[in-house]
């Protein structure tokens, strides 16, 4: 065999062995999941089959409790006919499906009973000699006269002295309560103290007994299969013991002090060992899909490399001039990278520039808003001080409210403000379009009010949020603009008058309206650096329309400009919010 036929059988030898290994540890690590899951889904359904059965056992119990001192209970024990109360535990055992019900006296003599399964003596059973003691005795067995499986609840019934003077004892069928739920996946049992199979949805398993390495036997019979396994930290239970119990199951138990068991359920992990061999076969295809591809593609690689050989004396002068050209265009990619990310930076650089800008004209407003409140809390402090020395606490009180009320309102406004300035990277994301314009307004309002500039914001509707498609911070700064070119268009006139208003169509649209004199060169108005007013002066660089003509854009947005017989329209155009469209 020659050396590079044998060096390609090893390396596939060894690529299958990959392959192997790897949809291997896929099946392991996916069927550990796949038990985690059903772990969780096992212990909900045990839960679940745990919280029936003491409930229904519960009903029993409150029936044991509530008889005791029914008036009919309390007139036998005194020596009374029984007939009313051989009636009332009748009934009751009618209405409940109780086994029997019966009363019992101080020494353990049954009075009167509904159906007659106990005997007539009970004074040695553990729950009256518990029910004798003053508290509410519990047992189960196999009823002596019926033969059936039983759970008592023995109420004691007291006296004018506080002594028990009877015993009203509820008896329950256990296969009565098992009857809504026998059959029922997974399969669940019940274990007593004495490590036996007392109450199960099926019923092949009763009576069986717990062994000492785990898992169950049959009492006196053949002892069946059993395995364990352990897998991922999961016990797993390997059985042989009836057609409705799973042959490969994964073991939960959970502790029930109150009826004195211990439930356990066995959960069928087949489903998980599909789901893991179907994800281990994916895997497996995967790779060996790839692995039919590199081959091919190596086998053609050294098709085209020995035809290269054959062809390289003709090619090598070619050789270097194409590897001279290959390092000028890596350079050349390395150059237009670099500009790239230079051109970014730039961009986000301009962007800031813009909001500094729009801070710098809108800061003697600001300094002026928060110079105000300052002032008051000042007057409002000295005031309030006065106050409390002349005893006035109502009127110092009133001072301290309003002092409160100034510093809300300062933190609003700087908070407004360092929303405003900060860097947004985020992506694309739901934003109320109310809340943002909001927020301009109220950043351009001490300049508004300064010069004396009215605004009539209409949000439409009902006034309640409207989500669009934008950044919060980047969508404010581009309103910010607007509003600001509006009133600089309007210094020069006495009349200065801003509308603003959003209309819900296809599209969201906001228009923010002046009464200026109107655009001077509608077709320019977006190119950058483009200004009626000095560049470089600080009235403004020619940058605020520019950006947000890009912010918009990046959107996925429009913003427009046009003439209006009153002034100028400057309009945004979003998209609505759609979640699908996000997810």
């Amino acid at each position: 065999m020659k050396p590079a036929l044998l060096r390609r059988l090893i390396l596939a030898v060894l690529f299958l062995l990959s392959v192997i290994a790897v949809a291997g540890g896929v099946w392991r690590y996916g069927y550990v999941q796949a038990l985690a899951q059903l772990a969780q889904r096992g212990e909900a359904d045990l839960t679940l089959a745990t919280d029936r059965l003491t409930g229904q056992l519960q009903l029993y119990q409150q029936l044991a409790v509530l008889t005791a001192d029914h008036p009919a209970v309390v007139a036998a024990l005194k020596g009374g006919d029984t007939g009313d109360l051989r009636e009332l535990l009748l009934n009751a055992a009618d209405k409940t499906s109780a086994l029997d019900l019966f009363l019992v006296d101080a020494r353990g003599r049954v009075l009167a009973s509904a159906n007659a399964t106990e005997p007539d003596d009970v004074a040695d059973t553990p729950y009256f000699q518990r029910a004798l003691q003053g508290a509410l005795g519990e047992h189960h067995g196999i009823g002596a006269s019926s033969g059936l499986r039983t759970y008592y609840f023995a109420a004691p019934s007291f006296g004018p002295a506080e002594q028990v003077v009877g015993v009203l004892v509820v008896v329950a069928n256990i296969d009565r309560v098992e009857s809504d739920w026998r059959g029922a996946r997974p399969t669940v049992f019940f274990t007593d103290d004495r490590d036996e199979v007392f109450i199960s949805n099926r019923s092949e398993l009763l009576f069986w007994q717990q062994r000492a390495d785990g898992g169950l036997a049959p009492a006196g019979g053949p002892d069946p299969g059993f395995e364990t396994q352990s897998v991922g930290g999961y016990d797993l239970w390997l059985t042989d013991w009836s057609p409705y119990v799973p042959v490969r199951a994964l073991h939960l138990q959970k502790e029930l002090p109150i009826i004195g068991m211990r439930a356990e359920a066995l959960i069928d992990v087949d489903p998980a060992r599909r789901l893991a061999a179907l994800q281990a076969a994916a895997v497996a295809g995967v790779f060996l899909a790839f692995g039919a591809f590199l081959f091919l593609a190596t086998e053609r690689r050294r098709t085209l490399a020995e035809a290269n050989a054959r062809l390289e004396s003709r090619v090598q002068h070619r050789t270097r001039e194409l590897s001279e050209a290959n390092t000028a265009l890596r350079h050349e990619v390395a150059e237009r990278i670099a500009a790239e990310a230079a051109l970014k930076k730039a961009q986000a650089d301009l962007v800031q520039a813009g909001k500094l800008s729009a801070l710098g004209q809108m800061s003697a407003g600001i300094s002026h808003e928060l110079n105000q409140p300052l002032m008051a809390i000042q007057q409002y402090a000295e005031n309030g001080s006065a106050f409390i020395e002349r005893g006035k606490t109502d009127k110092a009180a009133d001072n301290l409210r309003r002092i409160s009320d100034m510093a809300v309102r300062m933190s609003r406004i700087i908070k407004n403000l360092r929303a405003f300035v900060r860097n947004e990277s985020e992506p694309v994301a739901r934003v109320d379009l109310v809340q943002v314009i909001d927020t301009a307004v109220e950043l351009t309002a001490a300049r508004l009010k300064s010069d004396q500039v009215t605004l009539d914001w209409d949000a439409g509707g009902n006034g309640g949020p409207v989500w669009a498609r934008g950044g919060e911070v980047r969508l404010t700064q581009v309103f910010v603009n607007l509003i600001n070119n509006a009133a600089d268009a309007m210094l020069g006139q006495a009349d200065r008058h801003i509308r603003i208003a959003i209309e819900r169509g296809a599209k969201l649209s906001v228009t923010v309206r002046d009464i200026g004199p109107g655009i001077e060169d509608p077709d320019k108005m977006f190119e950058p650096f483009y200004t009626t007013k000095t560049v470089g002066s600080s009235e403004g660089m020619g940058l605020g329309l520019s950006i947000s003509y890009g912010l918009v854009q990046s959107f996925g947005g429009n913003i427009r400009g046009s003439n209006t017989p009153s002034g100028a329209e400057f309009t945004v155009e979003l998209d609505h919010w759609q979640e699908d469209k996000a997810a």
